[in-house]
């Protein structure tokens, strides 16, 4: 696409350097042995920005971007169709101490991660206290 001076940059298109970053921004925040999804990202940015967006985001994703972080609205992983060994992502996410179940689905409602709750969330973990 050629640009004019009065074409308008695009701030909301998929190919745009911003539209990623705001994404990559983010999902730098999850911290391991937490998830967020598709759709909670796309909720959080607003107009313009969609699961399946995002999605193609997090499939180009640039290094230091801990992409494995970023799952479905089932807490499965998403990365079937990619060149990957089928359950990377997933080994991944248990190396940082998520636990799936037989059908390949963490619990969203122990290991979802949201910005606006960082400070009041702690990290799940194995030990009692």
């Amino acid at each position: 696409m050629i640009m004019s001076k009065e074409t308008p940059l695009n701030f909301n298109d998929v190919n745009n350097p911003n539209y990623r970053e705001r994404v990559y921004e983010i999902v730098r925040q999850i911290p391991s042995g937490r998830v967020m999804t598709y759709g909670q990202i796309a909720e959080i940015l607003g107009e313009g920005y969609t699961p399946r967006t995002v999605g193609f985001v997090m499939h180009a994703a640039v290094d230091g971007v801990p992409w494995q972080r970023v799952i479905n609205s089932q807490g499965a992983c998403s990365t079937g169709n990619l060149t990957l060994p089928e359950n990377k992502q997933q080994m991944i996410l248990e190396s940082e101490g998520i636990a799936f179940d037989a059908k390949g689905r963490c619990s969203l409602s122990r290991y979802r991660w949201s910005p606006d709750k960082k400070d009041e969330e702690e990290q799940p973990t194995l030990f009692t206290r």
